[in-house]
């Protein structure tokens, strides 16, 4: 049975929330504050723990310190009222599990909770090998569950953008770090995914490298960007006959949901760039293929 513990007398809702979802083999209490915590975890491992929504970040970063000095590798979600570049990029280099600013996208933080139960092996998963507000750098492995936790580390990371701007970048970035870790990489665990993100005064871009050969794009029958555009659909058949599941929308997916996608000559190198706010009133062409991709969602 997996246990749950839950910091604060204002979980009740996360409490409410987890048996709502069905987790039924989950052992859940309620400590009433950091030094019943700690108590808690001296006494019994907990394989989650969850922190108090209205307590700081900075009170939560410091209990987390302390509970992973009790309970090393302790997997832990932060929940925060309020969050900053900085404070995620501190929770990436102490190897948080999670970070959500409330209020959050209940469904969200559920899937985290079960991506959290069942993870082994992750504290490794995300190397920070440089960071500022502005210039964050990464080596990640090519874990799904890798990739599920950074992803919301980035969502916090633009959290001043406004929906649908945000949604529409954090579900870019998704797509082609998912493309890179399994068309580049084949999801090796071995295998990494080099990943930047930078923030200018007037766009957020994110860079990937795969250790894939790269490949070009007239070479992706099953994609639907290589399909025409008087049969859009045409990889479908060709997905189909080569027992592929059905797919094959993401790089077509992505170039809508962002201003520009540039390839490397290679094609295991992909730059995505979104125009902020601040540039709303600056011509921005449609998306920008310079080359070839390594990267093709199959899903």
């Amino acid at each position: 049975m997996h246990r749950i513990l839950l910091i604060g007398p204002n979980s009740q809702w996360i409490y409410d929330l987890i048996r709502c979802k069905a987790f039924d083999d989950c052992s859940v209490e309620v400590a009433s504050g950091v030094l019943d915590t700690l108590r808690r975890l001296r006494q019994r491992c907990f394989e989650l723990v969850i922190t108090d929504h209205q307590t700081s970040f900075a009170d939560d970063l410091a209990l987390f310190e302390e509970m992973d000095y009790v309970r090393p590798g302790l997997k832990t979600i932060i929940l925060a009222p309020a969050t900053a570049p900085d404070d995620v990029i501190m929770a990436l280099r102490r190897h948080v599990f999670a970070v959500f600013t409330v209020p959050c996208n209940a469904d969200d933080l559920t899937a985290m909770i079960a991506v959290a139960l069942e993870s082994r092996d992750w504290r490794g998963g995300i190397k920070v090998v440089s960071a500022n507000r502005d210039w964050v750098e990464l080596r990640v492995e090519c874990h799904l569950l890798t990739a599920e936790r950074l992803v919301n580390f980035m969502n916090e990371l633009a959290a001043d953008i406004a929906n649908p701007k945000r949604s529409e970048l954090i579900m870019a970035f998704r797509e082609i770090l998912l493309n890179a870790m399994e068309h580049g990489a084949g999801f090796q665990s071995e295998r990494v995914v080099e990943v930047s993100a930078v923030r200018t005064a007037r766009a957020i871009v994110y860079y990937y490298r795969d250790p894939g050969p790269g490949f070009q794009l007239e070479g992706l029958p099953h994609a639907a960007v290589s399909s025409p555009s008087d049969d859009p659909l045409r990889h479908l058949e060709y997905r189909a006959a080569a027992g592929m599941r059905p797919g094959g929308f993401g790089i077509l997916l992505t170039e809508h949901l962002v201003d520009q996608v540039i390839y490397s000559e290679r094609g295991n190198e992909v730059i995505l760039i979104k125009h902020t706010d601040l540039a709303r009133d600056i011509p921005v062409a449609g998306p920008v293929r310079t080359a070839t991709a390594s990267i093709e969602q199959s899903s």
